[in-house]
């Protein structure tokens, strides 16, 4: 597969910051070459799918009917793949050697549409845009969610001068939030107006992995120590009760001003099984541990339509927890009892979450459940031919 051509850069303008990270922001003019063929055909297909859920396998990619879990499509597609909700509510981006790859969900076809990324890495969908950092590069992509569909949409592009595993989210006043490492360390997050100039700057956020939004726009960065909250214009730094206390997966929404992270505690572990979730209260910096039955993985977290936690446990539970009084309020049975595999690419239960309907997969029986979170009911299964691994779809 041959990447299409990238768009046609304009004005260039390069900003030195005193941390030397080097951004130069990119955009496409109206006579920017842009891909066709493919994704307009994506776009004109018939709808074959509603509210579609996907999921990967080892060798392809599953498309579900997110009502009744029919299978409506089955992709080849060689490699270990990631899949990511690119914010609309028709396509999903495949992350593969190449890059970012369009799939119309609805449509069940993987579109000739990619964004080239080198190590393609963290999506992140926020005020309208989508944002793509490539970990081999240090690469940021941002575009409007809602101009997929007819090609390789205009795109603001923007590369750190160090490449590191990170992530991208541009807010609402057009501001960019980006972290700060190399490939040896990462350090913390660095916020840039549109223009390119720096507004804040932390570098108190050892281990800097995973983001998320809460109510009111907040911000949050996971940390080996504790998180980071951007809000208001300046960043303040909330410690773990442990010298290691290590948020690096969070799950927030507008629903709630507090967001759920996963929470360990052993630097020297080979795979340690937490048993533990932290919740940050953006409001006033607060941070509370919830006991769990049993653990969980970076898989495991979601957020309900009113703004409840969701954690899926390896005891076989969707544990529903109340994040204004800090505790499990119900638990709903859904798999047997599992235990995560060592090598974080294997597959093992998964949770996505889309309005009032948690999708919950179960490699080892080769399933995909839908449940009702109000009643807790499972309303459609689905047996496939391949174990499902990473679980994800289109947006509300």
């Amino acid at each position: 597969m041959n990447a299409p051509p990238r768009p046609a850069p304009g004005a260039v303008l390069p900003v030195l910051l005193s941390a030397g990270l080097l951004l130069t922001a990119c955009g496409t003019g109206e006579d920017a070459p842009r891909e066709q063929d493919g994704e307009d055909r994506a776009a004109a297909a018939e709808a074959v799918a509603d509210d579609p859920v996907v999921t990967t396998y080892d060798g392809g990619l599953y498309v579900l009917d997110g009502q009744t879990l029919e299978v409506v499509g089955d992709i080849p597609l060689e490699g270990f793949n990631r899949i990511n909700p690119a914010g609309d509510e028709r396509h999903v981006l495949v992350s593969t050697s190449e890059g970012f790859q369009v799939l119309d969900a609805v449509g069940a076809e993987l579109t000739d549409t990619l964004f080239p990324a080198d190590s393609p890495g963290h999506v992140v969908r926020h005020a309208g845009r989508t944002v793509l950092f490539a970990d081999g590069s240090g690469e940021i992509t941002a575009f409007d969610t809602d101009a997929l569909g007819g090609g390789l949409p205009e795109t603001d592009v923007r590369t750190a001068e160090e490449a590191h595993h990170g992530v991208a989210v541009e807010l609402a006043g057009g501001e960019l939030l980006l972290t700060l490492g190399d490939e040896e360390e990462r350090v913390g997050a660095v916020v840039l107006d549109a223009a390119g100039e720096e507004v804040a700057r932390s570098e108190e956020c050892p281990g800097v992995h995973g983001e998320s939004t809460a109510e009111g726009g907040a911000v949050v960065i996971g940390c080996e120590d504790g998180v980071l909250i951007y809000q208001e214009g300046g960043f303040t730094k909330v410690d773990s009760p442990d010298g290691y206390g290590r948020i690096g997966n969070q799950a927030g929404g507008e629903e709630s001003p507090i967001v759920l992270g996963d929470y360990k505690t052993d630097p020297d572990a080979e795979l340690e099984r937490p048993e533990r979730v932290a919740l940050i209260d953006t409001r006033d910096a607060g941070l509370t541990l919830v006991d769990l039955p049993g653990s969980y993985t970076f898989r495991s977290l979601g957020r309900g339509p009113g703004g409840e936690a969701l954690v899926l446990g390896t005891d076989g539970g969707l544990h529903v927890i109340d994040p204004e009084k800090g505790e499990v309020v119900d638990s709903i049975e859904v798999t047997d009892e599992w235990r995560e595999p060592l090598e974080w690419q294997r597959p093992r239960p998964a949770l996505f979450v889309r309005g009032g309907t948690a999708y919950v997969s179960d490699p080892a029986t080769r399933r995909v459940h839908s449940l009702d979170l109000e009643s807790g009911e499972v309303t459609a299964s689905v047996t496939l031919e391949e174990a499902p691994n990473e679980l994800s779809g289109v947006a509300p």
